[in-house]
């Protein structure tokens, strides 16, 4: 007589054995339709087992929890299924599922294309129109290592290897005749995978070593309804949509060019932005009293060695040499600013020093994740190390924390994150004072009432760290703030300074950066803002049109207006149709568009559109001006009137 337990806590005795579909129609007939999963013993079952013995179960219906991961699970072997019948010498590498789907990694000869996608979804749902049930086989580690040596699926075999031992017992999968080890629990039927779609495709090594062969990755998407993948599917169209790269395609900011992979040529609409966010920047550096240094793009690999760096870090570290010198191109400016402070002998009453620095940094990142302007291997940090006193920490750290905060408020961005994150694995350093570095980050953050997020093992391998995470409109998330509390640099750096009772005491380093990136920053605004950049950061601030026939001598006696203000001004003086010229003017985001024919002339008055279509009639140019330079100066996110 089994006696079956089920999740809700109840649990029932049957007289003799009975099958799982039975017992649901006994006791849950209610989800019988929206079933997709159940669990024995937290083991995989379907409709059909019978149930001997005492037992644990589990029916997973759409509205459970684990309802999502479970259907993207399966839907990672229908796509490596049908990956395999088209490509049969292919072999399937590792797979996994995420936020928002799934992707799986592949070994191929030839390239997958996007038109291939289709042929591959094509394949998927035919084998969906066959409703086979999925089935479950517990084996040896043995025998799943021989039918995987069988199929000479040598990733298999090494992800077994890697990832089990001898005594364990593998769980395998069927889907028909295609066979995968155990990735995580699945639903009975392949029918409810329906509501999915692949994606993209992209690159990876095998195992993130670039040592290691290219492998093609094919991400999709799965929802449990066709409502929520189509809810998904035009969240997707609109992050599309304000893709940068394709923005800048029209804003033409800059390009990048296989000649210099990673590297941007900013061209001058590109660069004005870029110097309008530094010296926004440069502004609250002396606001909140820090001193600008520049520090060398190389610097002997024997200090990156010294500081912990290169030990730590040194896959992504370029190198050089001259005159049998090895050099590292810096991937940040930490080391460098500690060579400034070691110049020349340091009292306690210098301290805090603050240091920052607009640090163009170089970083090896793999070929497959560079992203525009979101991912490149050079960049441009705004850094800054403030080398201060134990008993300083509380307060610089409370400065940091303010000055990011007004930093950011220019931007309007929906919601500011912030996570803690703590010890890795792999750090330098005991742990007392790591206790000490983490009680002091997490009591600033409790001072200043922010509700935090902890990262367990997330922090730097010198010390813990605040992150600054923007949420944009579309709930994306975009870490750019950092900072980092360090007792190790300094020390190992031979960092000192005289206290008052003329003894040599390290100083403390707090790292510190709040756009992160300038050229990320860029992209992720252009993102925010589909293109529309806030007015003062616009390349080009004011359009002036001339229509037909109209005198050049006014348009440019506005033009010249402009300029003497340091308005950022073109004129159109094309004699093409008014309506294309604001079309054009619109499209480049030009957030002020001054339209000038004969009424205007006569008037000495301007007509002034927005590029969001607000008409604000005929206005004189004067006030016009006076409304343009408050915007400007304020550093407004909105333009008149919104």
């Amino acid at each position: 007589m089994p006696v079956i337990r089920f999740c809700d806590g109840s649990k029932e005795i049957y007289e003799h054995s009975i099958s799982l579909i039975e017992i649901l129609k006994h006791k849950y007939p209610n989800i019988i339709q929206s079933l997709i999963a159940i669990s024995v013993n937290g083991n995989f079952s379907n409709l059909n087992t019978v149930i001997t013995q005492d037992s644990s179960i589990k029916f997973i219906s759409k509205k459970d929890l684990d309802a999502l991961n479970i259907i993207r699970y399966s839907c990672i072997q229908l796509l490596n299924y049908s990956v395999k019948k088209i490509w049969p010498l292919c072999q399937i590498v590792e797979s996994k599922i995420t936020s928002n789907g799934f992707y799986c990694d592949i070994d191929i000869k030839n390239r997958i294309l996007e038109k291939d996608l289709v042929l591959i979804e094509k394949e998927m749902k035919t084998l969906l129109n066959k409703k086979y049930n999925i089935l479950n086989k517990k084996v040896s580690f043995n025998y799943a290592l021989k039918k995987f040596e069988k199929q000479s699926d040598t990733y298999k075999i090494d992800l077994i290897k890697s990832n089990f031992i001898e005594n364990d017992i593998i769980s395998l999968y069927y889907h028909e005749n295609y066979i995968d080890f155990d990735i995580g629990m699945q639903v009975f039927n392949i029918k409810f995978c329906k509501y999915f779609k692949l994606e993209k495709i992209g690159g990876v090594y095998w195992k993130g070593n670039k040592k290691n062969k290219m492998l093609q990755r094919i991400y999709g998407t799965a929802w449990l309804n066709q409502e929520e993948l189509d809810k998904y599917l035009s969240y997707i169209a609109e992050v599309k949509k304000r893709d940068h790269r394709k923005i800048n395609q029209y804003l033409k900011l800059y390009h990048m060019q296989d000649e210099s992979p990673g590297m941007i040529f900013w061209h001058n609409n590109g660069w004005i932005i870029f110097n309008e966010l530094e010296n926004f920047v440069r502004e609250k550096l002396k606001e909140y009293e820090y001193k600008e240094v520049k520090t060398p793009l190389l610097i002997d690999k024997s200090i990156w060695g010294t500081s912990g760096h290169w030990d730590n870090y040194k896959d992504a570290i370029f190198t050089t040499s001259s005159e049998n010198r090895e050099y590292c191109i810096k991937p940040m400016n930490c080391p460098g600013h500690v060579q400034i402070f070691n110049i020349g002998l340091k009292s306690y009453r210098d301290l805090p020093i603050r240091m920052a620095e607009f640090g163009s940094c170089h970083r090896n990142e793999s070929s497959g994740s560079l992203h525009g302007l979101m991912r490149v291997r050079n960049f441009t940090q705004d850094d800054a190390h403030i080398f201060c006193t134990q008993e300083q920490i509380h307060s610089e750290i409370n400065n940091c924390i303010k000055m990011i905060y007004d930093l950011y408020s220019i931007f309007n961005f929906k919601k500011i994150l912030v996570k803690f994150s703590t010890r890795p694995k792999k750090r330098i350093g005991n742990d007392l004072i790591w206790d000490k570095a983490e009680t002091d980050l997490s009591n600033a953050l409790i001072r200043n009432n922010l509700e935090f997020e902890h990262q367990l093992g997330e922090g730097a391998f010198y010390g813990p760290k605040i992150e600054f995470i923007l949420q944009d409109s579309l709930n994306r998330s975009w870490q750019c703030g950092t900072i980092q509390l360090d007792f190790y640099l300094p020390r190992r750096l031979n960092s000192f300074y005289i206290n008052e009772y003329n003894e040599k005491k390290t100083p403390i380093i707090i790292h510190r950066a709040i756009l992160g990136s300038i050229e990320r920053f860029i992209g992720i605004l252009i993102e925010e803002c589909s293109g529309k950049l806030p007015t003062w950061l616009s390349p080009i601030q004011v359009i002036v049109i001339a229509i037909k026939n109209v005198d050049a001598i006014y348009v440019n006696k506005i033009v010249k207006k402009f300029n003497v203000l340091k308005i950022r001004v073109e004129s159109d003086l094309r004699n093409e149709k008014i309506g294309l010229k604001i079309r054009e003017h619109t499209l480049r985001q030009i957030p002020y568009i001054l339209i000038c024919g004969e009424k205007e002339v006569k008037t000495n008055t301007v007509s002034i559109r927005s590029r969001n279509g607000s008409n604000f009639g005929i206005m004189d140019v004067d006030l016009f001006i006076k409304k343009l330079q408050k915007e400007i100066f304020t550093r407004s996110f909105f333009q008149m009137e919104e």
